[in-house]
C-alpha cells in the first residue's frame, strides 16, 4: 500500500498548496483502511488543524443518506418508487407546469402526468432549486426570500407545500434538473415514517453506524471542532466566508432539517456510511439496507429523453441512479474504476466514492468554494484505482 499512500500524499499537499485550507481523505478496502491523512488547517486564522473529529459541512452528500433512508422504508413495503406523489403528499395532486407557447409567452399547464415518487429520487420531477434560469426557479428565490424576511418557521413539511404551489419547470418525467427533490423526499420519509427526519437518520442510520459526529445541527460543545468555510479569490487567497445562508441549517430555520444539503459529519463518520454501501448493505455485522436495493439504487434510471439534461461534464461517463451518480461507460468518461461505482459530492468540496463490486470506498472532505470539483475528484479516483488495482 505504499505506492497508493505516496501518490495519495503528493495528490493532496498539491491540492492544498493550490487551493484549500486543508483536507482530509479514508479509503477503505474490503472493510480495512488502506489511507487515511489530515493535511492543513481547518481554520487558517487560529492555525487549527485538520484532525479525524472535524467536522465538515457535507452538503449534497446528505442527498445520499436521504436516499439510503427512503429505500429503507420502501424496502418495508410503505411505498413503491411508481406510486404516486401525491399519496403521500396531497399537495402534489394536480400539478401545474410553466410552459412556453411558439411567441415565447410562459403560461401555466396541467402537468400531463402526476409526479412520482421516483421522480424524486431521480431529479425527474420538475421541482428545481432557486435561480434565474427560468420561471420555477425565479418563483423558489422570491419564495424563500419571503420566509427570510418574515423568519417564519420552516419544516420539511412547509418546504413541501411551498413547492407544491409553485408551477413545476417542466412535466414530470421530461428532463433531469437538479434541485429540491431530494428535501421534498425528506418530507416523504417524515410522513411516512411518523419520526422527523433527523430522528429517523439518527435511529436508523447513525447510532446503528457508530456515526456520533453526523447531524443537522451542530451541538454547542462540538461548533469549535467545525471546519471553516472559505471563498477562494482568484489570485489564490482565502477569504472566510461570512454568509449566514451557507450554514442557514442552523441559523435562519433552526427547525429545518434538509434532506438534500442540510447534514454534517465528519470523515470518519461518513466513511462508515459509504463502506457500508461498498459492502452490500452491511457494517461491522450491522445490516442497514439490503444488497439489492443498492443494486437498483445504482442501476441508471434515465431514459434517453432525459439523458441531454444530464450533462455535467465532469460526470462524463455516468449515469444517475435513484439519487446518485454511476458508472455506466468507462471510456466516455476515461474512468479507471468499475462500472457501478457510484457516490455524489457537496457544494463545498466534499466526495464520496462507492464500489460494491471492489468493496471499495473513499471519502475527501474540504471546504471551499468554488470547490474545484471537476480537478480534484477525478484525480483522487484515477489514484486509488490505480494503485489499488
Amino acid at each position: 500500500m505504499n505506492l497508493l499512500h505516496d501518490r495519495l500524499h503528493s495528490l493532496l499537499k498539491g491540492f492544498v498548496k493550490n487551493g484549500p485550507a486543508g483536507c482530509s481523505l479514508q479509503v477503505m478496502h474490503n472493510n480495512e483502511t488502506v489511507f487515511r491523512e489530515f493535511i492543513g488547517f481547518a481554520d487558517i486564522e487560529t492555525e487549527t488543524i485538520v484532525k479525524e473529529d472535524t467536522i465538515f459541512r457535507i452538503y449534497s452528500m446528505t442527498k445520499v443518506v436521504t436516499c439510503v433512508a427512503a429505500l429503507m422504508l420502501y424496502e418495508r413495503g410503505l411505498f413503491l418508487l411508481n406510486d404516486q406523489l401525491s399519496d403521500y403528499l396531497p399537495e402534489f395532486k394536480d400539478s401545474i407546469v410553466y410552459a412556453t407557447n411558439e411567441n415565447g409567452n410562459v403560461k401555466v399547464v396541467t402537468a400531463s402526468r402526476p409526479i412520482l415518487v421516483k421522480d424524486l429520487f431521480t431529479m425527474t420531477s420538475g421541482i428545481t432549486y432557486g435561480g434565474n434560469e427560468n420561471e420555477t426557479q425565479i418563483q423558489v428565490v422570491k419564495e424563500f426570500e419571503k420566509l427570510v424576511k418574515s423568519r417564519e418557521s420552516l419544516t420539511n413539511r412547509r418546504l413541501s407545500e411551498i413547492l407544491a404551489s409553485i408551477p413545476l419547470a417542466f412535466h414530470p418525467g421530461e428532463q433531469w434538473h437538479y434541485g429540491l427533490s431530494h428535501d421534498v423526499l425528506g418530507t416523504l420519509i417524515e410522513v411516512i415514517s411518523g419520526k422527523k427526519l433527523g430522528e429517523f437518520f439518527q435511529e436508523e442510520i447513525f447510532s446503528p453506524l457508530g456515526m456520533d459526529d453526523t447531524f443537522f445541527r451542530i451541538p454547542d460543545e462540538k461548533l469549535h471542532r467545525l471546519a471553516s468555510l472559505y471563498n477562494r479569490e482568484e489570485d489564490g487567497t482565502l477569504i472566510k466566508n461570512k454568509n449566514e445562508q451557507m450554514d442557514m441549517q442552523f441559523h435562519i430555520f433552526p427547525e429545518y432539517e434538509s434532506g438534500g444539503a442540510g447534514l454534517l459529519s465528519t470523515l470518519k463518520d461518513y466513511s462508515r456510511f459509504a463502506h457500508m454501501l461498498a459492502n452490500g448493505g452491511k457494517f461491522h455485522g450491522k445490516r442497514i439496507i439490503g444488497e439489492n436495493t443498492i443494486k437498483l439504487m445504482t442501476t441508471n434510471h434515465l431514459i434517453k429523453q432525459q439523458t441531454p439534461y444530464y450533462n455535467w461534464d465532469y460526470l462524463k461517463g455516468y449515469g444517475y441512479g435513484l439519487g446518485v451518480r454511476t458508472l455506466i461507460d468507462k471510456a466516455e468518461g476515461g474512468i479507471n474504476s468499475s462500472i457501478g461505482e457510484f457516490g455524489w459530492s457537496g457544494l463545498a468540496g466534499t466526495w464520496v466514492l462507492i464500489d460494491p463490486k471492489e468493496k471499495i470506498s473513499a471519502v475527501y472532505m474540504q471546504q471551499m468554494l468554488p470547490n474545484f470539483e471537476a480537478f480534484h475528484q477525478p484525480r483522487l479516483r484515477s489514484v486509488i484505482y490505480g494503485a489499488l488495482k
